[in-house]
C-alpha cells in the first residue's frame, strides 16, 4: 500500500493511493493522520484497506492524484534521524574514514517539506548541497531491539532529500544546524508499506537535477544496513511509531565535484528511487 498526506480546505489529511492512481481520504474512517494510523499498528493497516475498498466498491468520490497538494507524509515527525556516511563510496569521496560506528545526527522537523515545495537556498549559506537518501519509518517502537527482530519494527519507506549547508555543517564538528535550514528535508511523495519492498537492501537510489543523472547507486552498498541501525539506535533511546531514519546518501554529491556543483535558483531537483517513486522540489532563493 502507499499512504500519503495531502492538504484539503487548508487541512492536513491521511490517503491511500490507488490502483487507479486516485486517493482515498481515510479520514472519515477515524484515521486523523499517518502517525495515527501507524501507532494503530497492523489493525490500523487492515483497517485502512478494508475502508479503501468499501469506498471504491460503492463508488464514494476520490480525489485524482495528480490535482492534490501533496504534504510530507509525516509533516512533523517526532524523530528524523539521518546516517552519515553510510556508503562506502561517498566516505571514499569526502576523504573520510570508513566507519566502523554509525554516524548519525538529526534534522529538525522544521526542515520538513513535501514534493513540490520549494527548496529555499538561505542567504547566510554558501553551499548548499543535495543528497538522495532511501529512509524507513518505524512501525512497533521499542528499546534494545535485536538486529534479527528488526522487520517487526519496519512500517514502511518514504524517500528523503538530506539538503545539506557544507559551510555550516563543516564549521563545527556537530552537523545539525548544517542540515536543519528550513526547508532542508524534502520528504515523500509517500509511504510505501514494508510487505511492498521484500528487500529494502537491493533498491536504486538516484538523483537528477536539470535532467542530469548526479548519484547513482544501490542500498546495497549501505556500510550500516537497517537490521543494524535499528539496533544500535535503540540501544540508545526509544524508537517510536513514526520516528524516520534516513539510511544515507551514496558518491555524487555536489560537494566532491570537480568542480563543485552546489544547488542553484531555478533547479529542478529529482530523487528516484523505482520501488517508490519521485520526490520532485524547485529550488530557490530566500528574499
Amino acid at each position: 500500500m502507499r499512504f500519503l498526506t495531502f492538504e484539503k480546505d487548508g487541512q492536513a489529511r491521511p490517503g491511500l493511493v490507488t490502483s487507479n492512481h486516485t486517493v482515498v481520504d481515510l479520514s472519515p474512517a477515524g484515521i486523523s493522520s499517518l502517525l495515527d494510523l501507524i501507532e494503530k499498528g497492523p489493525e490500523g493497516i487492515a483497517a485502512a484497506g478494508q475502508y479503501a475498498n468499501t469506498a471504491i466498491k460503492e463508488s464514494v468520490p476520490q480525489h485524482a492524484l495528480s490535482g492534490l497538494k501533496l504534504l510530507a507524509p509525516i509533516p512533523r515527525p517526532r524523530k528524523l534521524l539521518c546516517v552519515g556516511l553510510n556508503y562506502r563510496d561517498h566516505a571514499i569521496e569526502t576523504n573520510s574514514e570508513i566507519p566502523t560506528v554509525p554516524t548519525i545526527f538529526c534534522k529538525l522537523a522544521t526542515s520538513v517539506i513535501g514534493p513540490g515545495d520549494n527548496i529555499v537556498l538561505p542567504k547566510v549559506s554558501k553551499s548548499p548541497d543535495y543528497e538522495a537518501e532511501f529512509a524507513f519509518i518505524i512501525g512497533r517502537g521499542g528499546r534494545h531491539i535485536k538486529a534479527e527482530d528488526w522487520a517487526q519494527h519496519v512500517f514502511g519507506y518514504t524517500i528523503v532529500n538530506d539538503v545539506s549547508g557544507r559551510d555550516y555543517q563543516k564549521a563545527t564538528s556537530q552537523w545539525l544546524m548544517g542540515k536543519s535550514f528550513d526547508t532542508f528535508a524534502p520528504m515523500g511523495p509517500w509511504i510505501v508499506t514494508a510487505d511492498e519492498i521484500p528487500d529494502p537492501h537491493n533498491v536504486d537510489v538516484q538523483i537528477e537535477i536539470n535532467g542530469e543523472q548526479l548519484q547513482n547507486s544501490n542500498t546495497r552498498e549501505l556500510i550500516f544496513k537497517i537490521p543494524d541501525l535499528i539496533a544500535f539506535l535503540s540501544s540508545v533511546f526509544t524508537l517510536e511509531p513514526g520516528d524516520i531514519v534516513s539510511t544515507g546518501t551514496p558518491a555524487g554529491v555536489g560537494v566532491a565535484r570537480t568542480p563543485q556543483r552546489f544547488l542553484r535558483p531555478g533547479d529542478d531537483v529529482v530523487v528516484k528511487i523505482p520501488a517508490i517513486g519521485e520526490l520532485r522540489n524547485p529550488v530557490v532563493a530566500e528574499v
